[in-house]
């Protein structure tokens, strides 16, 4: 019988990062093209027409200075831009202005942690600045290929990371904390779907326990996280039956089929000498001296993670809790304020925050920033109910109108008369009330115990949701006797 040796992949990726500035890199057309008709965003700049030099936006820089502090990089320097010659029909200048030899940032490392408790930590090679090219897209009606120049020019940053990931879960994994990084830094939308985040996969395989790597392959237009661990797991799959039947793995640029949830082979793999880099001669070195390091350095936030991490021992969060209220940066400051104006309990506002925040959130698509229910409001609200000047039930009715009216909560209810009924004449009355107007349900009651909770919601109603239910409850079982 033949010994089939067990093998592990060996993965690294290479990620573009469209960065959210305003402009272009080289030139001032509108950076975002989404749902613009193709070829409306364009300028003899961004399309490459003979005579015009391009002029490096600033906010590029500091966007990408900033994500490479992030990432641990060494920020250079001092950095220049190469010229990447290819043709192809949406690079319209036949070369991408990108860095090669000095990159803004290098030598980085990102501590990623993994769903089982264990962290894995990724290098990062080098990230480097550079222009996308436009795109095409086939049109089967005419069996023509369209190119659309939108998108030329559009300031990316590109991450490359060491070959340190050992499944499509990890990459998977690192996608998802990259993107939440690149939100809570401002620096990017990060939405796979609009093409802001793009991933290439690296993958190769080797027998477990050796260094002999066989050759790697390269997966191009994956457009979802789901996608790039798919296409991953079925590139490992494949290579491994290749090598087990004998055969070599070839060096190839492999397409991710989306609808067929296939790989197919779009050519053998370019080495680095087949683009013929050389110094842009139209752009001076990038200089990031000191007290510009140090300027765009003081605007790094507290990270992710960290938050996360201080939340559970500052506010004696449940880990499910502090993961949720650090998602978004936004709603992580929404919630830490509340914290703060509220002054009471922090679970008491993560509960808040998670049921009702977040489900306005979700419903009006807005982030936690935008809402008109502040988190003085909200503060203002919490106690109210955590005081018994109110029910939940009237509190959570209240912030539709607080957001239409942006009343303080207090406000609203002492003008709308909503306090809580919790007078043991006024209850007992609306009590005796619903008893008299129900003889069916009470003649029920005694063999059907549970139906007290129906009397409680018949309270509630009378009371417009004014009533102290636990007291409501306590009166109706003495009256039910």
């Amino acid at each position: 019988m033949t010994f089939m040796p067990a093998y592990e992949p060996i993965i690294g990726l290479e990620i573009h990062i469209q960065l959210n500035t305003q402009s272009k890199v080289f030139c001032a057309c509108p950076a975002d093209s989404w749902g613009a008709p193709p070829n409306t965003n364009i300028c003899p700049v961004c399309t490459g027409l003979p005579g015009v030099l391009p002029v490096l936006n600033r906010a590029v820089i500091e966007k990408a200075a900033l994500l490479a502090a992030a990432m641990h990089c060494e920020i250079q320097p001092q950095s220049f831009f190469d010229r990447k010659n290819y043709f192809y029909p949406d690079l319209p200048k036949g070369y991408q202005i990108t860095q090669y030899d000095a990159p803004i940032g290098a030598r980085g490392w990102f501590d990623l942690p993994m769903p089982d408790g264990e962290t894995r930590r990724v290098t990062i090679h080098k990230m480097h600045m550079e222009e996308d090219a436009g795109k095409t897209k086939n049109d089967p009606l005419r069996g023509v290929r369209l190119i659309d120049m939108n998108r030329c020019g559009v300031p990316l940053v590109e991450m490359v990371t060491g070959p340190d990931l050992r499944s499509a879960e990890e990459a998977g994994q690192f996608l998802i904390r990259l993107r939440q990084l690149l939100r809570w830094l401002d620096v990017s939308e990060a939405n796979m779907e609009r093409a802001h985040l793009r991933c290439d996969a690296n993958v190769s395989i080797r027998p477990v326990g050796t260094t002999e790597l066989h050759p790697k392959t390269e997966i191009k237009n994956v457009n979802s996280i789901e996608a790039v661990k798919d296409a991953i797991e079925k590139e490992i799959e494949r290579q491994i039956k290749e090598v087990g039947a004998g055969r070599r793995v070839e060096a190839w640029t492999l397409e991710w089929d989306e609808d067929t949830q296939t790989l197919k082979k779009m050519r053998s793999k370019e080495t680095e000498a087949d683009y013929r880099y050389f110094r842009e001669p139209d752009l001076l070195s990038v200089v990031v001296d000191e007290a510009w390091r140090d300027e765009i350095l003081s605007r790094l936030p507290e990270f992710p993670l960290d938050r996360r991490a201080r939340f559970m021992e500052a506010y004696t969060l449940p880990a499910y809790d502090a993961t949720i209220l650090t998602e978004e940066r936004s709603l992580s400051d929404y919630y830490e304020e509340t914290v703060r104006l509220f002054g009471g309990e922090p679970k008491t506002v993560s509960n808040w925050v998670q049921n009702e925040v977040l489900r306005l959130i979700n419903e009006r698509g807005l982030a936690a920033a935008d809402l008109t229910l502040t988190p003085a409001h909200l503060a203002e609200l919490i106690r109210l109910v955590e005081h018994k000047t109110i029910t939940r039930q009237t509190g959570v009715g209240l912030i539709p109108k607080v957001i239409e009216t942006g009343q303080s909560p207090r406000a609203m209810v002492e003008a709308e008369g909503l306090a809580q009924i919790s007078g043991d004449d006024a209850l007992r009355a609306l009590a005796q009330q619903v008893i008299a107007e129900n003889p069916e349900q009470v003649a029920q009651y005694t063999a059907k115990p549970t139906l007290l909770k129906w009397f409680v919601g018949q309270v509630m109603r009378k009371s417009r949701g004014k009533a102290n239910a636990p007291l409501a409850e306590k009166i109706l079982v003495e009256l039910l006797k």
